[in-house]
């Protein structure tokens, strides 16, 4: 099966293009999903995250993760935030591999899996997984704009970008550049 990574900045229209590509037949793996479903009761990351974040975490009686918490105490400063994904990383890579190389694959056989990737320079270890890497690029007003008409807050979309690889970054560990500054329908 020919693997594809899909990178692109927030608004930069990455879900869209992933979405298209699952309606023409591929199938889709979201890293997002990945990171909450190893967060999940009962996951190992989730004790390895509580060990560093707090106990206080998990609900005692469901075993859920308190994300929001979870968000508030890992990204109050950026050790945190990188411990975060020091914990977390191993777990999603070592559950993408799972999926891609399981059953879970060969029950559709589909000719093509189309991983989002929402953090390219974060998973640079997982680059040799795919086949492609396919970056939707967008100017950075233009994303700006899109991210405020979904009703984005525009402090809160600037701090998520400056979190992100840049756009250089991105178009350098790209096998092909789908630009993306027109609308949807385009």
């Amino acid at each position: 099966m020919y693997t594809v990574f899909l990178a692109g900045g927030t608004a930069s229209g990455k879900s869209t293009v992933a979405r298209e590509l699952e309606r023409l037949g591929a199938w889709r793996i979201d890293l997002d999903e990945l990171s909450r479903a190893v967060l999940a009761p009962g996951e190992p990351c989730v004790a390895e995250v509580c060990a560093a974040f707090g106990d206080d975490l998990v609900d005692p009686e469901t075993g859920v993760l308190d994300r929001a918490l979870l968000a508030r105490r890992a990204f109050a400063d950026e050790s945190s935030a990188e411990l975060l994904e020091e914990i977390e990383l191993p777990h999603i890579r070592a559950m993408l591999v799972r999926m891609l190389t399981s059953g879970i694959c060969g029950q559709r056989e589909p000719a093509c899996c189309v991983v989002e990737v929402p953090l390219l320079d974060r998973v640079e270890s997982m680059v040799g997984l795919a086949d492609e890497v396919v970056v939707v690029a967008c100017p950075l007003e233009v994303r700006r704009e899109r991210a405020r008409g979904r009703g984005m807050d525009v402090g809160d979309f600037d701090r998520r970008v400056a979190r992100q690889p840049s756009d250089e970054y991105l178009r350098s560990h790209a096998t092909t550049v789908i630009d993306n500054t027109g609308d949807e329908k385009d």
